[in-house]
């Protein structure tokens, strides 16, 4: 048995590596000690397995949740406390056909897997997949038990580096409820805005600041809102949202504050308002920007007092509710135009939070491709949908003006024509470029036009010889603002708007570097 990979695993438990890193490197150490295809290691949650770090598989495969409803061959891995190997004829259909990373989508003929247990309690799965029939015939079960021994290890500490950095920040009883709620937001993706985003939430989630999510139609704020009260203290009390662009303006004071019986025509009885609902939790007010600005007076009142009347009621009720908006409009221009309330906009505005369109995190395209694929197979009743490379290449190149949401849809509308172009003549559907139908207005991520004007060169961010990474980065972000501020002659909203971010961001980042403002 080749001992290094085993003492590379012990040597990283004293490193200080976050725990995809942790995880990874356990997948390399098993692919490097035994040579097969692929090698898998998936997290249970939710009666569901899902890859945490992969090696020989697509990179949609991230993105994947296999339900053990729906994979059998799984299921059947984690009935078992000692490993499983499946005979190349075994009738179970494997997960992993079409996603081993291969010229050609070819059928894994060997493949063995073994659960891992955390103090006695099922984690999740180790699996091994190759091509090639017979791969594992010589393999010592000793070896193998010592790999997924080293692999439980590393994830126990992982675990443990986890819960302390967790009650750094919050109690332990809320992570607890975090990691046990099976309601729980899902944001996908792996690209630095993804990360950026997700320490956002993470920064402002425990407070109980007013939280303004902005960002294009179809991003999903509604997950970001969910996120933030998912893994705040108030995680136990409701998330009440409302759609402000829903509700006609006769009926929207009713539904944030409740009427009293006979207080308008059609009040039958009395009514709990939004507010009240919510009392204990988070007040999720969406598309913000679309309400009335008589209803808007109302609302900042009851954020400053923390009281509301219902309507037809003389009497004030108390409320304790935490506030989430989120618009897709640019509120700083609705105030200049007259169309929202200034200081309602500052009020909700304490801490803004933009989530980044889809064409800004391209490498999260696959991610989230897959697991909109893995959904849509079982819902569809197809036991395997893959996307072409011609397909996935035609995806990263697409700039995504719907965003999230346009993907789900378009990747719905494909796998429904592949299902019935290919009925019956293969267990594998695959969507090719014909089914997607992207429109030709797709383009290259490179070949984009800049929409900043003003010229910097990696040469001259690059800063003094020998800087890292981070240094190099604030060097160009610092010439980059500064010489926006000087096209914009000191204007700072039109900075922000120029540079496509939100005004109180630039404000952080400008603070950051050590940017004088204008005067």
């Amino acid at each position: 048995m080749p001992i290094q990979p085993i003492i590379d695993l012990i040597e990283d438990l004293n490193r200080d590596l976050t725990a995809p890193q942790r995880y990874q490197r356990v997948v390399q150490a098993v692919h490097h000690a035994i040579p097969c295809d692929a090698v898998a290691l998936l997290q249970l949650e939710n009666n569901a397995l899902h890859p945490v770090a992969v090696i020989g598989l697509r990179h949609e495969a991230i993105g994947r949740r296999f339900d053990l409803h729906h994979h059998p061959r799984l299921a059947a891995i984690l009935r078992r406390e000692e490993p499983t190997r499946f005979e190349a004829d075994s009738p179970l259909p494997d997960p992993y056909d079409g996603l081993v990373e291969a010229e050609h989508h070819l059928a894994v003929h060997d493949c063995l897997g073994s659960p891992i247990y955390i103090d006695g309690e099922l984690w999740g799965a180790l699996t091994l997949d190759a091509l090639q029939h017979g791969t594992f015939d010589n393999l010592s079960w000793t070896e193998l038990r010592a790999y997924i021994a080293a692999a439980a290890a590393t994830i126990k500490t992982s675990l443990h580096i986890s819960a302390l950095r967790q009650r750094a920040e919050q109690s332990a009883a809320i992570a607890q409820r975090l990691m046990e709620t099976d309601t729980a937001p899902e944001l996908l993706g792996r690209s630095p805005a993804m990360h950026a985003l997700l320490e956002e939430i993470r920064t402002v989630a425990p407070s109980d600041l007013s939280v303004l999510i902005t960002g294009e139609t179809g991003v999903g704020k509604d997950l970001v809102a969910r996120a933030i009260h998912s893994a705040s203290r108030r995680a136990t009390a409701p998330l009440v949202q409302v759609n402000c662009a829903a509700l006609p303006e006769s009926v929207v004071e009713s539904e944030l504050f409740g009427h009293l019986r006979g207080a308008f025509t059609g009040a039958s009885r009395d009514r709990s308002g939004r507010f009240e609902l919510a009392d204990g939790g988070s007040l999720y007010l969406d598309e913000i920007g679309e309400l009335p600005l008589g209803v808007q007076a109302k609302l900042l009142r009851a954020l400053q007092s923390g009281e509301i009347q219902r309507v037809g009621s003389d009497r004030t009720l108390s409320v304790d509710v935490r506030i989430i908006a989120a618009t897709n409009r640019d509120l700083e221009q609705e105030v200049q135009a007259g169309r929202f309330r200034a200081d309602l906009y500052h009020r909700l505005s304490v801490y803004p939070m933009q989530v980044p369109p889809l064409r800004e995190r391209q490498r999260d395209v696959e991610i989230l491709a897959g697991h909109f694929l893995e959904q849509l197979q079982h819902r569809l009743g197809i036991q395997h949908l893959r996307l072409s490379p011609a397909a996935t290449a035609q995806l990263r190149g697409y700039d995504w003006p719907g965003n999230v949401r346009e993907l789900e849809h378009l990747l719905s509308r494909a796998a429904l024509k592949a299902r019935r172009e290919q009925a019956g003549s293969a267990a594998t559907v695959t969507i090719g470029p014909t089914q997607l139908e992207l429109p030709q207005t797709a383009t290259p991520p490179e070949a984009a036009a800049p929409t900043i004007t003003p010229t910097i060169t990696p040469t001259t961010a690059s800063g003094v010889a020998g800087a890292g990474l981070r240094e190099r980065t604030d060097d160009f972000q610092r010439q980059l603002i500064t010489a926006e501020l000087q096209r914009q002659q000191g204007n700072l909203a039109a900075t922000a708007r120029a540079l496509q971010v939100d005004r109180s961001n630039l404000a952080r980042s400008m603070r950051r570097l050590d940017i004088s403002a204008p005067a």
